[in-house]
């Protein structure tokens, strides 16, 4: 794929490290905002300098084939994404587009002529220029299948190679530095081979993020590890290639080149609701485990809520798969921690692949306040696991920190609670311990919707 770019000069933060793997693209969604309490995540909480790339997801398509925002408020985390290179200006931001309106991708009706696919293409250069991101990510993953139409990996194929010239035409014309162009891909063999022409689309990616998580999860009768590395000795039929070796594998025998290939690295897990006194790798299942506080989903649970889970759990180690779960007898959760992110380090290395993609930061412990483990344990240990350089020192943003009057949680249920001191502010009693919140600016703390609002 050619690439304009125009020289500059970045000093040190440049400078050539020798990690083996050269992108550590992370993701965050806009609906993290919603989150309650310290779960609430926006652009701000991002640290400038623990990835290479940031993917803010999700902008959608319009019904005139334009690319659009989501959210009432996605321009201004916009403008915090993209400031953040002001601090790092090695940083690299995308917007990703893709999602579904009704259950149905909004790119189906767009790649449907050669027309339409001009005009979003059109206005893709527009809209990122516009608000200053450096590429665009596709995040249509199963083109031709799930209610697309069969011709639809083909124009998926059509589409990219257009993209990819229109951006390369622009970049000659307005002589700025060339957008990228990346996409997120899916990890199942038999998906990967009815969606892709890996062939006509790898020479005009950028980069290729293989969405290497969900193998298994509540939807089936036992219990299985959300992101392995391995195949195990409980997986039969299709099951067995339902593992990071076995899918990356096959991207590459397509043809895919390693160096375009990122693995995919979950900071969240899947769980199950065990229905029998078996609790090991297979034991029956029946359904999901209860929705987490924050993330609020049934069978699935950020990082940071296994990290409470866990305290009153039984960890253990699959050593065939390298990857942990925890259980308390009722709940079986399947997630990745340090040492099963340093296994697969180790794997995408061997493999010469081009670095690791995150889905997400939002579902890491992104404020410190949960696993003890300070900022990010696990994006910040996948990044030193990859050979980065240290960081430059930087002075955290604040998020959450301890009230100093921790007596006020003795003895209440865990929850949030207003501070009469200060509208601005509110309290959260979790396992007897006082946290101090502070809402945005201009918003003030209502107690009756548990939430930070205009006053």
């Amino acid at each position: 794929m050619a690439r304009l770019t125009l020289p500059a000069v970045l000093g040190v933060l440049l400078a050539v490290h020798t990690a083996t793997s050269t992108k550590l693209v992370c993701h965050m969604t806009n609906w993290a905002q919603y989150r309650p309490a310290s779960g609430k995540f926006t652009a701000d909480n991002i640290d400038p300098f623990i990835c290479t790339h940031v993917v803010y997801a999700l902008a959608t398509i319009n019904n005139f084939n334009q690319l659009i925002p989501t959210e009432w408020n996605d321009e201004e985390q916009y403008k915090m994404l993209n400031s953040l290179r002001d601090i790092n200006p090695a940083l690299r931001t995308l917007l990703s587009v893709g999602g579904s309106v009704n259950g149905i991708s909004p790119f189906i009706a767009m790649v449907s002529k050669p027309e339409s696919r001009a005009v979003f293409i059109k206005s893709a250069i527009s809209f990122l220029r516009k608000h200053n991101f450096d590429g665009l990510n596709l995040a249509w993953e199963f083109p031709g299948q799930m209610g697309s139409m069969p011709t639809d990996k083909a124009k998926f194929s059509e589409l990219i190679a257009e993209l990819d010239q229109a951006f390369l035409e622009e970049a000659r014309d307005t002589r700025k530095t060339q957008l990228l162009l990346t996409a997120n891909v899916a990890a199942f063999e038999s998906t990967v081979t009815g969606a892709y022409d890996v062939p006509k689309i790898a020479p005009h990616l950028d980069f290729i993020n293989v969405m290497t998580y969900d193998y298994h999860g509540h939807w089936e009768s036992q219990t299985g590890h959300n992101s392995p590395l391995f195949s195990s000795n409980v997986d039969s039929g299709t099951h067995l290639q339902h593992n990071i070796n076995s899918s990356i594998s096959h991207w590459l025998s397509l043809g895919a080149p390693a160096e375009k290939l990122l693995l995919g690295f979950s900071t969240y897990g899947r769980t199950f609701r065990l229905s029998s006194s078996s609790s090991f790798l297979g034991a029956p299942a029946d359904g999901a485990g209860d929705a987490g506080p924050y993330t609020r989903t049934a069978g699935f649970w950020s990082f940071y809520e296994v990290c409470s889970f866990i305290n009153g759990a039984t960890v253990e180690w699959i050593a065939e798969q390298e990857v942990p779960y925890a259980t308390n007898s009722v709940v079986w959760a399947g997630y990745d921690n340090k040492q099963s992110f340093t296994a697969k380090v180790q794997w995408m290395n061997s493999r010469n692949l081009g670095g690791a993609h995150v889905w997400t930061l939002d579902m890491d412990d992104f404020s410190g306040s949960f696993c003890s483990e300070g900022r990010y344990p696990l994006v910040n240990h996948l990044r030193n696991a990859m050979g980065f350089p240290p960081k430059p020192t930087t002075t955290p943003r604040p998020t959450t920190t301890k009230d100093p009057l921790t007596s006020f949680c003795s003895g209440r249920p865990d929850g949030l609670y207003e501070n009469v001191a200060d509208k601005t502010t509110y309290l959260q009693c979790f396992n007897g311990i006082t946290y101090l919140h502070r809402c945005q600016p201009g918003l003030i703390y209502y107690d009756s919707c548990k939430c930070c609002n205009w006053p």
